[in-house]
């Protein structure tokens, strides 16, 4: 029998998860009054909510609401995932571009790019990347067999992720003028500028499925702490269990890069800033994870406006800032716990 939290640890776990919704809720505000147009925060409340004000009303319905629901959502999906992957693979070091999803996706919308469709369609970038990210799983399933283990799991994500990188490597090399190198590079550094309420039902209807097929999978995790055979014993379809998180993966961290760009560490942060707050069972660190995920990207694109407005700062280059040293911090942790 999978063990149950003790009744003291409800409450608090209750307090903490109120208590991230209500910091994402203030930084979705703090993301929909914030930004270069130096619309006053009540103003801008009023057009969004009434439609009266003209230029505000366009600046607030179609460009920050579709940004700040995109933050949420993707934030939320990359804690998600990042806390799955970390307790199906029981590393604390994983996180969800390891199975190769990402990098498809972006090799998806960089031929977009390269080839010019996407200027002629305006949701063709996302559609190939999402294509890019739904063609990686199918390698990956084939590659780690309908059986394989964690580490077959790795190693197909890895080979995946590696030859993704080459071409998308071979496309940059081969782009037919700086221009549109420039461009590709801007977009693989990850932002929410300039995303529409298009791009937001694009993507939420695969965040959507990508996060339900997570959130199933909280039994499964708790037991395969235990290990693959005990979880066996208890009644889990390991199979089943793999696919689930695979499929979830895919569809979370395609989404999300098809919208967003390349946006990394925060599926890796998110579950290590919760784990001692609500400790290490996966079911219990599955929506506090997503909540901090949410949280962190808010709080960073809120920041690329702060920072440096007029430069245009890319959210894909602060969360690497941010969350490549707290990486080092816990590779560093870890190795003196060995």
């Amino acid at each position: 029998m999978i063990p149950q939290p003790s009744l003291k640890t409800l409450p608090d776990q209750r307090a903490l998860v109120l208590s991230l919704v209500a910091l994402v809720v203030a930084l979705f505000i703090a993301s929909l009054v914030v930004g270069p147009a130096g619309i006053p925060p009540g103003r801008g409340l009023l057009a969004l909510f009434t439609g009266q004000g003209g230029a505000e009303v366009l600046v607030m319905r179609e460009i920050r609401l579709p940004r700040a629901i995109l933050g949420l959502a993707i934030g939320a999906s990359l804690g998600l995932a990042g806390a799955a992957m970390q307790g199906f693979l029981r590393n604390p070091l994983a996180e969800p571009g390891l199975i190769g999803t990402s990098a498809a996706a972006a090799l998806g919308a960089v031929l977009a790019i390269h080839t010019g469709i996407y200027a002629s369609f305006a949701l063709a970038l996302p559609l190939m990347a999402l294509a890019g990210a739904g063609l990686s799983v199918g390698v990956i399933l084939m590659l780690a067999g309908p059986r394989g283990n964690a580490l077959s799991l790795i190693l197909a994500g890895i080979a995946v992720s590696s030859l993704a990188g080459a071409l998308t490597s071979l496309v940059l090399n081969l782009a037919p003028n700086p221009y549109a190198a420039s461009e590709i590079v801007f977009w693989m550094m990850g932002s929410l500028a300039d995303r529409s309420l298009l791009h937001v039902a694009l993507a939420l209807p695969f965040l959507a499925l990508g996060a339900a097929l997570i959130a199933t999978t909280g039994r499964g995790l708790d037991a395969l702490t235990l290990g693959e055979d005990a979880a066996a014993s208890l009644g889990i379809n390991l199979t089943r269990l793999r696919l689930k998180l695979v499929l979830g993966t895919a569809a979370l961290v395609g989404a999300s890069v098809a919208v967003a760009g390349a946006v990394g560490f925060v599926g890796l942060i998110a579950p290590h800033l919760m784990r001692r707050a609500v400790g290490a069972r996966p079911s219990r660190l599955l929506p506090a994870s997503a909540l901090t995920g949410a949280a962190i990207l808010l709080a960073a694109d809120i920041a690329t406006r702060v920072i440096a407005p007029e430069r245009d700062l890319k959210l894909g280059v602060l969360t690497a800032l941010v969350g490549a040293p707290f990486f080092l911090h816990l590779v560093r942790r870890m190795a003196r716990e060995v």
